[in-house]
């Protein structure tokens, strides 16, 4: 793509009471809630193109969306220390709905703790009781609504559509091992073994832009622009203006009456505040970009969920792996998804859960296990010839933290993302004692009978600092970014409890970024809460 110079000419498309950077999980919703309202207008951008791909329609299309230009961003992480110099790539949706459109599709709230931990940081209105509700308002729970569950909202959430005789003596396998069976991961303690549950909807993918966008399409005051990347925020003082951004090889410039609302994530979002010379000044004047506010907070505080994958050969039972290479088995497969939506095509990334303890003193769960009844030597290569199950389990609470930062004024240069993985000791502690919880799990009766060879991390490798550095070799993110922009009132803070950045007025973020510290479990449906708790400031603020 040809980069356009700055001094071009821009177009003025002319003034839009709100602009939402970024139509992803949050911005799509966001869009659906401020046009409601048809006094006020609403322009929405997203640098990708429209989700009208097979892939980001059928669930198992993950494998053919996330490392696609098509859809992604292509990301890389920096070298981690911690992964023994190991760089992971790092999908982000480039494309309308954003990572909903890409992602495993798992509906999880995380952990009443985490919320109240916001709450007691100093963020008012974020406690479990003030977030629930707004969980509730998008949610359509297949089960209706009750306490606990929205039912006739846009988000749709179902059972999955598929069983595994493997995981089935996983669960099992686990309840012997004292870790209790669970039906529901979203009542605010995810303690336990279940099937997770999934956005979908009768087999298809349910993302933010099918749920949200779609039926707002047809309004009058919403202004819905693809391939539109943003340049930078246009600030009048320390007032926004507007928004100048390339679309189509052009440069537009979007003014803006109310509010600029960045939903562009936990690595655009802080990228973006950069390039319009918002955050730490050493960094910004380094790539050549004026000062206009000193927020050192913005792309620090990095957090995500780093998977370590083990991997088990087993016999007597099967896996995909064992027809998935056959004509005969991707027939059955292809057959079994057009005639029921139902099968390996049907199926999220990961189809069994179980949250549990590291440690007996922990208060609340702090690993989450993703059990796979297939095994790979990487994701998106091909399955493993010999019959296996994946059991991945992450640490929910990281200590480490990492960093996003330009590395040029220009736009479409891609930022620095440097996670550190494993760059504290407390991480490398739990993730040996992840692997032995894993090894416990395994050795139960219902699953030994079945279990020739652990394949990865190896039997041979002991010792807690062997379990560590090898954990480095075999440990992948799960795609979980958060908080660059983080919500609260320290110095690195970037945005206030209501979302705004801090000594900009008419500038706001809801997305992941803001998450002072990340939930305990997958990360989609709370950046989805944070988008209706977004809608709902900036309404009653109108008012």
């Amino acid at each position: 793509m040809k980069h356009l110079q700055t001094e071009t000419p821009a177009e003025d498309i002319g003034p839009f009471d709100y602009i939402i950077v970024g139509a992803g999980t949050a911005g799509c919703a966001l869009a659906n809630r401020l046009s409601a309202n048809p006094s006020v207008s609403v322009l929405l951008l997203e640098a990708g193109e429209s989700d009208n791909y097979i892939w980001t329609k059928i669930p198992v299309g993950y494998l053919y969306c996330m490392g696609n230009p098509r859809t992604d961003w292509g990301f890389k992480t920096a070298p981690a220390d911690g992964l023994n110099g190991r760089s992971l790539n790092y999908p982000r949706g480039r494309i309308l709905g954003g990572c909903s459109s890409i992602n495993g599709m798992i509906y999880m709230r995380g952990q009443a703790a985490d919320y109240e931990h916001w709450r007691q940081l100093g963020n008012e209105n974020w406690g479990w009781d003030d977030v629930l509700p707004y969980f509730k308002k998008s949610e359509d729970h297949y089960a209706g609504g009750d306490d606990m569950h929205g039912s006739g909202g846009e988000w749709r959430v179902e059972e999955q559509r598929l069983s595994w005789d493997i995981l089935d003596k996983f669960r099992a396998a686990c309840i012997a091992a004292g870790i209790p069976a669970i039906d529901d991961f979203n009542r605010g303690n995810n303690e336990g073994v279940g099937y997770f549950q999934v956005n979908q909807r009768r087999g298809w993918r349910w993302s933010s832009s099918k749920a949200f966008l779609a039926p707002a399409r047809g309004r009058k005051n919403l202004t819905v622009l693809t391939g539109a990347t943003a340049q930078k925020i246009v600030l009048t003082g320390l007032k926004v203006a507007g928004l100048q951004f390339h679309h189509h090889n052009r440069v537009a410039l979007a003014g803006c009456r109310r509010e600029v609302i960045l939903c562009s994530g936990a690595i655009g979002t802080p990228q973006l505040l950069q390039l319009s010379g918002i955050g730490a000044p050493e960094l910004l004047q380094s790539n050549g970009i004026a000062v206009r506010h000193n927020l050192p907070g913005v792309g620090q505080n990095l957090q995500d969920h780093l998977q370590i994958r083990t991997i088990y050969k087993v016999k007597n039972v099967r896996t995909l792996n064992d027809f998935a290479h056959k004509l005969t088995g991707k027939i059955r497969i292809g057959l079994e998804y057009l005639l029921n939506r139902s099968g390996p095509m049907s199926m999220a990334p990961s189809q069994l859960g179980a949250f549990v303890k590291s440690d007996p003193a922990m208060a609340t769960p702090d690993l989450q296990y993703h059990v796979q009844p297939l095994s790979l030597p990487a994701f998106g290569e091909p399955l493993h010839s010999f019959s296996a199950f994946t059991a991945s389990v992450c640490n929910l609470r990281p200590h480490s933290r990492g960093t996003v930062q330009i590395t040029s004024a220009d736009p479409f240069a891609k930022p620095h993302i440097a996670p550190h993985y494993l760059s504290a000791e407390a991480d490398r502690l739990v993730a040996a004692k992840a692997i032995r919880l894993t090894r416990n799990i395994v050795r139960q009766a219902p699953l030994a009978e079945h279990v020739t060879d652990e394949f990865l991390p190896g039997a041979d490798i002991q010792s807690d600092e062997e379990l560590a550095a090898k954990a480095g070799d075999i440990s992948t993110t799960i795609f979980h970014p958060v908080g660059t922009a983080k919500m609260g009132n320290d110095s690195q803070a970037v945005v206030s409890d209501k979302l705004k950045v801090h000594g900009i007025s008419g500038l706001r973020v809801a997305d992941a970024s803001v998450m002072p510290t990340i939930t305990s479990g997958n990360t989609n449906s709370p950046t989805l809460m944070i988008a209706e708790k977004a809608a709902d400031f900036i309404t009653r603020e109108r008012h």
